[in-house]
């Protein structure tokens, strides 16, 4: 199906991926959880926009060009952690009622999310991994390919992340009645990305 080797793999390989932890998930319970519905479809808007543009950066061969250059890798590694972990020191740092650092408007929520997405550069190399294991070598349609596992990623993402949205802002609907409650899960939220950052660099 359009020089995809086994589709139904390939989409259930993704939804199993996108039930793994890790950054962008944090940051779309974050923005849903103090920015409502409006801010959390940001925050999935985001994610999923630098999704594709890694995505669309792999397959133009940037992930080659990190592979043959390491101190180019290792210098968007570093820039990707700082930044999980200056916005995980501003959540730990928040006083009770001023919320996370994810926050203020959709716009914001948007941004952030995009650039958590965008500064892993392990996320560059997991497509560079994931896409050939699914691409049939003899029938193979070139970009009608690349464009329908883009397209599947898309519609999947959305559906996932739509769905954390949801359950984030119905739950934190309760939660917010119980402000040391609030409180601590923003900490908790805080060391989830500063280990994120850490993780990120680490050999």
């Amino acid at each position: 199906m359009f020089g995809i080797s086994d589709y139904g793999a390939f989409t259930a390989a993704f939804v199993l991926l996108l039930f793994l932890p890790g950054p962008g998930n944090l940051a779309l319970i974050s923005s849903a959880s103090k920015g409502g519905l409006s801010g959390g479809l940001a925050s999935v808007l985001g994610l999923l926009l630098g999704d594709q543009v890694l995505l669309w950066l792999t397959v133009a061969g940037l992930a080659a060009v990190l592979q043959a250059f390491p101190p180019f890798f290792t210098a968007l590694q570093w820039a990707g952690a700082a930044y999980l972990a200056w916005l995980g020191f501003k959540m730990l740092t928040a006083k009770p009622g001023e919320g996370p650092s994810i926050q203020i408007s959709p716009g914001h929520y948007f941004r952030e999310t995009m650039f958590i997405t965008l500064l892993n550069p392990k996320a560059i190399m997991f497509y560079l991994a994931f896409f050939p294991q699914f691409i049939d070598p003899v029938n193979h349609q070139g970009w009608i390919t690349f464009v329908a596992m883009a397209v599947t990623i898309a519609v999947l993402g959305f559906v996932y992340c739509f769905g954390v949205v949801l359950i984030t802002h119905f739950m934190a609907e309760r939660i917010r009645a119980n402000p040391r409650v609030t409180g601590v899960l923003q900490k908790l939220a805080g060391l989830c990305l500063i280990g994120f950052g850490i993780k990120m660099v680490a050999k």
